[in-house]
């Protein structure tokens, strides 16, 4: 008997506990609810209507504890539900380049859909690709974009039509204008070079990154528009007249290929990067597009850590990129087999440079020189003709992805011993530097390296191209044009040769 009475008071004792944590210690009704208690455990020989108020007392505490046990469940279950339903804004202020990216991307694609025509139409000898295939494609091509790059960073601004094995790297410094990343753009996109590599731009800072971003977004449709209007010329159509745009070095002739290797960039869409567009039984389209992807990053994705910071008060695009390189370089080693490295501000591609190291080794490096010599410290006026040593240019290098790998992580080691030795924390030239592992050998272990005699042509070797009709026959001889400091404006001379012809300025509306 005793025991059955010790059992029944702890278990009344713990609906008690779960009573007291609700309401006051103090309450009457509690407190004469205990003395209840406290009475029914001491004395063992109560009445019948003593027993019988006892436990009409205990049903009403387990009910009460019950009741409060509910009510905070279901407080807890609506909190977890607010905050599920909460939507933070910190991300999407992280990455204002990507929202507005795939702002454009959607508006594009939906914009296609409603141009596309269901029925299917095949090139004619006429035309180089039909309207409607054109579309097709671009659609395509379009719905596969994603507002990252790679691996949940950067910006995708053009997903391209296959996987390619060359890459250009772009850098775009502070001090870089709408003016000259236009023109960059613009010529870059009308080369050749566009249609066999894929381009990355590093931007300095995330805002260049959402300033610059939409002047990509229209170059990009500008490129689209231009390729769609030459597409629908034919035989019989007006001529646009002489231009330096040449639309079949983006279009793929012959038999399809069975598979294509998918871009690196971008959201994989499947293993088997087949056109999405063919329906079974259909024949092969004996005309495609050809073209390369372009993305951006910023610094800060590829360098979080801002490795120079504490080896420099203020660190420049142009050292700060090299601690760039081997985030971006490393991911894609295996993807591509030469790469261009090319300051934005500084250059304008024309052609393709490429074409001077694809027959070379992947540990190949070439690099230009500069109009500009140098002299050993001491020397007379008279003496400045002997002994002088030509300078690399370290705006512009191309080679193997081996090769530029090693330069790259050469360098960043030599900025960091530069930086360390210098008693100040001042910026230095990064040409020096690179000058210095030239000629003191050390890019001779495990790179093949061809320094050229000729150095990249300037503006002032562009006199007398728009002096006659076959202007653009003389722009397109030049794989790159460095601006340089000529009083010649280069913008200038490209625009001059653009809107020379009627369908191209048609395209470009500052024409």
């Amino acid at each position: 008997m005793s025991v059955s009475a010790k059992a029944k008071s702890s278990s009344e004792g713990w609906g008690m506990g779960f009573l007291l944590v609700f309401f006051p210690e103090d309450d009457p009704i509690i407190n004469k609810k205990k003395n209840l208690f406290s009475s029914s455990s001491s004395s063992s020989s109560s009445s019948l209507k003593s027993t019988t108020r006892i436990h009409s007392s205990n049903i009403f505490t387990r009910a009460q504890s019950t009741i409060s046990i509910c009510a905070l469940i279901v407080f807890i279950t609506l909190l977890l539900f607010t905050l599920s339903t909460f939507e933070p804004t910190t991300i999407a202020a992280s990455s204002p380049h990507s929202i507005a990216s795939r702002r454009w991307l959607s508006e594009k694609s939906t914009a296609s859909k409603l141009s596309a025509t269901p029925k299917t139409s095949k090139p004619t000898r006429n035309s180089l690709f039909s309207t409607t295939w054109f579309r097709k494609e671009w659609r395509s091509n379009s719905q596969k974009s994603s507002s990252f790059a790679l691996q949940g960073m950067g910006c995708l601004y053009r997903r391209g039509t296959r996987a390619m094995n060359d890459l250009v790297v772009g850098h775009v410094t502070e001090d870089v204008t709408q003016d000259q990343f236009r023109m960059f753009l613009r010529a870059l996109y009308r080369s050749s070079i566009s249609a066999k590599t894929d381009v990355v731009l590093i931007f300095s800072s995330s805002s260049a990154s959402s300033e610059l971003g939409p002047v990509v977004q229209e170059e990009t449709e500008s490129f689209s528009r231009l390729v769609r209007r030459y597409g629908e010329l034919n035989s019989t159509s007006e001529e646009s007249g002489v231009t330096s745009f040449d639309v079949t070095q983006f279009l793929k002739f012959g038999k399809k290929e069975k598979e294509r290797r998918e871009p690196l960039w971008g959201r994989r869409i499947r293993s088997n990067y087949s056109d999405p567009n063919r329906e079974e039984g259909e024949e092969a389209e004996p005309t495609r597009l050809r073209y390369g992807s372009m993305v951006g990053f910023e610094a800060a994705e590829l360098d979080p850590e801002n490795s120079l910071a504490g080896f420099l008060d203020h660190v420049p695009m142009s050292l700060r990129r090299w601690a760039c390189y081997p985030m971006i370089l490393g991911r894609v080693r295996r993807n591509f087999k030469h790469m261009m490295l090319v300051d934005v501000k500084s250059f304008v591609l024309l052609g393709d440079p490429l074409v001077r190291v694809r027959s070379k080794s992947t540990e190949s490096v070439f690099l230009w020189t500069n109009p500009e010599t140098l002299t050993p410290k001491g020397r007379k006026n008279s003496d400045k003709t002997q002994n002088r040593q030509k300078l690399v240019n370290s705006e512009i290098i191309m080679g193997g992805t081996r090769g530029v790998r090693r330069l790259s992580n050469a360098m960043l080691i030599e900025i960091v011993r530069a930086a360390m030795q210098r008693k100040g924390k001042s910026p230095f030239s990064e040409s020096v530097l690179l000058n210095q592992l030239v000629s003191n050998g050390v890019l001779s272990k495990g790179v093949d390296l061809t320094i050229s005699n000729e150095s990249v042509p300037d503006s002032n070797s562009l006199a007398g191209v728009n002096s006659n009709s076959t202007s653009s026959l003389s722009l397109s001889k030049y794989s790159v044009v460095q601006r340089g400091n000529s009083n010649r404006d280069l913008n200038q001379i490209i625009m001059k040769d653009i809107c020379s012809s009627t369908l191209d300025s048609s395209v470009y509306s500052d024409c």
